[in-house]
């Protein structure tokens, strides 16, 4: 890379990064390009230059963020950590997730732009759903996980949880803890409501 292309990579980083932050307090389709370029401090040209339009910049960005998460899940899942790790990582990108974009915004970011619906369906059948059933297989191996139940059914659970703490953070009240949330979440999802972890006695 030369430097023409490293100032061009660098550019565009400034200006991906300031539309994320952006996104955490504005509408999609409230922000202009002239408030991002005034955020970001770079002309409107240098945006239509580098991304041609608001939409494709928004693209750009939400991509940039779904490769950057894939690539450490996937570098998470090779130190073959144990399956109570792994829960508790995915919580964090759950929780990380929401921080710098709200649940519903992403929902009207794939309804807006079918390019990015399939974009995102092509970077879950080709990335995270073999890491998954990997996962699942794993923790079977180690006898983490029952092998009464397949890892499709394994699967089918996590994502209906996932979903339901998705809404869940949606309406949580702005005074709550979020840690303290997600450490109850994560104790529901290997326990339930008995609240006792196998060999615990009650007191």
């Amino acid at each position: 890379m030369n430097g023409f292309e490293k100032r061009s990579a660098l550019i565009k980083e400034k200006i991906t990064s300031v539309t994320l932050e952006m996104l955490k307090t504005w509408e999609p389709k409230r922000m202009r390009i002239t408030d991002i370029a005034k955020t970001a401090n770079v002309s409107q040209v240098t945006i239509y230059k580098h991304f041609g339009s608001k939409e494709e910049l928004l693209r750009e960005t939400l991509k940039h963020l779904v490769e950057q998460s894939t690539s450490e899940f996937e570098a998470f899942i090779h130190q073959e950590p144990s399956m109570k790790e792994i829960v508790q990582y995915i919580l964090g990108m759950k929780k990380g997730t929401y921080t710098l974009l709200r649940p519903s915004l992403v929902q009207t970011l794939m309804i807006d732009d079918p390019e990015m619906f399939q974009y995102l369906q092509m970077q879950y059948a080709e990335r995270t759903l073999p890491l998954m059933v990997r996962m699942v297989e794993e923790g079977q191996a180690r006898g983490e996980i029952s092998s009464k139940v397949s890892a499709n059914a394994v699967l089918m659970y996590m994502q209906m949880y996932m979903k339901s703490m998705g809404e869940m953070l949606e309406q949580a009240k702005a005074e709550e803890s979020l840690d303290t949330f997600m450490e109850e979440t994560l104790h529901l999802f290997f326990y339930g409501i008995f609240g006792r972890e196998a060999g615990e006695q009650e007191h």
